[in-house]
This record gives C-alpha cells, structure tokens and sequence, in this order.
C-alpha cells in the first residue's frame, strides 16, 4: 500500500562519537527524523488519494494518521481503516468533514460539518472540554456504538485526549444529524448551523456516514490552537504501527524483492 521508505542513518559529525554527544541533541535527532520518515511515506499516501483536490490539508491528514497508528498500537481501534478528520480551521461554508479508508485508498465521503454554537460564528475558534459549554472539542476520538435520539440516528464519541475532549461522553457530545447542517442554511444566513457541542452533520449523509464509522474507528478534530497537545501524536510509535501492519521494510534496511513484488510498491 505505502512505498518503502529507504533513508540513510542519521549522521555523526566526524570525530565525534555517540558517548561523547550531548544525548537531548541525539534524542532530538532522532525524534526529528522519525517524523520525517512518517511523513514521507504519509505523503505518498496523501498524493495516491489526491486528498489536496479535496480540499484536506497535508499536515492536519499527517496528524490525524499519527493519531490514528498511535490508536492502533494500543488496540483501541477496529481492522477497517477508516478514519474520519474536520479541519475547524476552515469555514463552515466549506466542506470541511473527510471519511477514509485508507486500506482502499479512498475518499468514501466530505461534506459540511457543524461547530458549537459557543465556538464561534461563520469559524470555530474556541473550545472547551466542559460540560454546558455549548462548545466543540478538539482532538483524537474514538467511535462507539450508536442510538436513536432526538435527532435520529447518533453515533456515541469517546474523547481521548485529556483536557481537550476526555468529557465528550459526559457531555453527550455524538455524531448526529441536523437540518442547520445544509447548503441552504448557507444560503440563507451567510454560514453553517450551530451545534450544542456535536459534530452535526447534513440529514440526507448522516445514516450512511454514521454506519461507515461506527464500532471503533478513529476521529480526529482538528483547529488552531497552540495549547493542544496529545500523547498520541508519537511519531516513533505511529512508524512502528505503520511499518508492521503494512509490512514494509523498516528504514535503512534494504527491500527485498518478494516484499515489492508482494505489495505491488516502488521505492520513493
């Protein structure tokens, strides 16, 4: 599915050995270039599925499939891969909802998604993981089983970034549709529909989408908040799912054919 990265080692300066190096700068090193080794083979995948014609930006896809092989190292998540990111950066005039699968190679949906209504008008640009907010959370979630409630079809979300969005069950913060989520709301009040907290979604999509995601898939939400941080965007860790459950060989090592031949890849 991914091309094999082959890289070579990180360089020591001449004359300079490992023990005599201040180790913080090697570790630095290193976590530097485990991030560049994910992010090469992520781009592959990202220029494969022609995501930038879609609208979703490199480097909120780069953080969503880090969360996402950070999940799968802890077995919280399904075998689908499938993988649902918002970008609260972008309007909500936009299509700013993408789901994925990337075992496919494929865009399965982008549409419209809502924002809290005490997150900010035509953008989300405030959010908070407390109860009676009215706004969205941000960050890694991952999907439950769903219910039928006032607004049909809802799809449970368990928050998994403390402080940012560890409260999303407490607050009943679902997957859900709505009729504010439409392009004719657009049309008649300049932006999307706002929510109580819930990623909200157009009726007419939001069965289909719901059922795609549903059962332990992973949600990333996205905004531009400096303040957000999470465990699970380990690179080291997220390389490590990768390369196991995509069989590739591990950087520096050399590729065997049978390996190529058998995942129908070249090297980058």
């Amino acid at each position: 599915m991914f091309a094999p990265l082959i890289m070579s080692p990180v360089a020591i300066p001449a004359g300079q050995s490992v023990a005599k190096s201040d180790p913080n700068r090697i570790k630095s090193k290193l976590a530097s270039y485990r991030i560049m080794q994910f992010d090469q083979i992520v781009y592959s995948l990202y220029e494969d599925m022609q995501l930038q014609e879609d609208g979703l930006r490199f480097e909120v896809f780069s953080k969503a499939l880090t969360g996402y092989y950070n999940l799968k190292h802890e077995g919280k998540l399904s075998d689908r891969g499938i993988i649902t990111i918002v970008d609260f950066t972008k309007s909500s005039r936009e299509k700013r909802i993408w789901v994925l699968d990337i075992q496919k190679k494929e865009l399965l949906y982008n549409t419209y998604v809502s924002h809290g209504r005490n997150s900010g008008e035509e953008f989300a640009e405030s959010f908070s993981n407390e109860s009676e907010s009215y706004m969205s959370s941000i960050g890694f979630y991952v999907t439950e089983d769903t219910y039928y409630g006032k607004h049909g079809l809802s799809l449970k979300l368990n928050g998994m970034d403390e402080n940012f969005n560890a409260n999303a069950r407490d607050r009943c913060i679902v997957m859900h549709g709505a009729e504010y989520a439409t392009e004719s709301f657009i049309a008649q009040q300049g932006r999307l529909g706002r929510s109580l907290g819930c990623p909200a979604l157009p009726m007419e999509e939001s069965e289909e989408i719901i059922n795609t995601v549903v059962g332990n898939t992973t949600l990333y939400i996205h905004a531009s908040d400096d303040t957000y941080t999470s465990t699970y965007l380990d690179h080291a860790n997220a390389l490590a799912e990768m390369v196991q459950e995509h069989k590739l060989e591990l950087p520096g090592s050399k590729p065997s054919a049978d390996s190529l031949s058998h995942n129908g890849l070249a090297s980058i």
